[in-house]
């Protein structure tokens, strides 16, 4: 795959309002394992490969285990998230989603039993943020850095 353009260079000041708007979140009190989960989920759903490259190896950084990691695109179905991880993640599909989800009012009161205003505010703008950088790095096919493939043991 060929990158068709660096974001960074063509926009730059667009590219560096996203940059204030994800240090703003950073700063929001949200949890920053939380935050990777929820970049990670959003990344997966939208096939961009760059983010989930980095929101893997950023989760990771920050302690996250790789049980988790590979279990996160089947959350509903694991035992190992937390309510709050969960309506944090429910959330994210269904603003992910939001054309099939219209964002129903279930999954809203469900955020509203582990969230403060505050909270719900920062996710709901984290949620936005990562699909824009989503529909960026897909769209300009920005490639990840990756190691080189192991070699099998045959």
């Amino acid at each position: 795959m060929t990158p068709r353009l660096n974001i960074f260079q063509a926009a730059p000041e667009g590219a560096k309002a996203m940059l204030a708007v994800e240090a703003a979140i950073g700063k929001s009190g949200l949890d920053h394992g939380l935050i990777e989960l929820v970049k990670l989920r959003a990344s997966q759903i939208n096939g961009c490969a760059f983010c989930i490259h980095m929101h893997a190896t950023d989760a990771v950084k920050l302690g996250e285990s790789d049980m988790r990691l590979h279990l996160l695109s089947a959350w509903r179905e694991s035992p190992v998230f937390t309510d709050r991880e969960r309506a944090a993640l429910n959330w994210t599909e269904s603003l992910t989603k939001i054309a099939e989800t219209g964002a129903p009012d279930a999954d809203y009161a469900l955020l509203k039993t582990h969230f403060n205003d505050a909270e719900i505010g920062h996710l709901t703008l984290l949620i936005g943020a990562i699909n824009l950088w989503n529909r960026v790095q897909v769209g300009l096919r920005a490639v990840p850095k990756l190691d080189a493939p192991a070699k099998n043991a045959a």
